[in-house]
């Protein structure tokens, strides 16, 4: 099932990818309900499991590879994350300097 360029994922990456997304989904709500971290704490706690939860649908679920038969759809994702960083990070920017540019005090 592995050698044929169309196969899927088997039924083990498949729970394997639900029960880790399961579990980074548990975390961040567990930190944000419990209030035990600081603000700052709990921030990253979610910022980390957000990208660890990207990253197990991409490669569980999507099966993003680098294997040289995938690498047009590699190379392509890579392409959409620099233009998609750009544009939030560039917005971002913009905005924060608005912000100090424009706050009256």
């Amino acid at each position: 099932m592995k050698d044929s360029p169309t196969a899927h994922g088997s039924v083990k990456s498949y729970v394997t990818g639900l029960v880790l997304s399961i579990v980074l989904t548990i975390i961040p709500f567990a930190a944000v309900m419990s209030g035990a971290l600081s603000l700052n704490a709990t921030v990253w706690t979610i910022v980390i499991t957000a990208v660890a939860q990207i990253l197990v649908q991409l490669v569980m679920f999507m099966h993003m590879d680098t294997k040289q038969e995938e690498g047009w759809n590699f190379m392509s994702f890579v392409f959409t994350l620099i233009i998609l960083g750009l544009v939030v990070g560039g917005s971002l920017w913009i905005m924060h300097h608005l912000h100090l540019n424009l706050s009256i005090g």
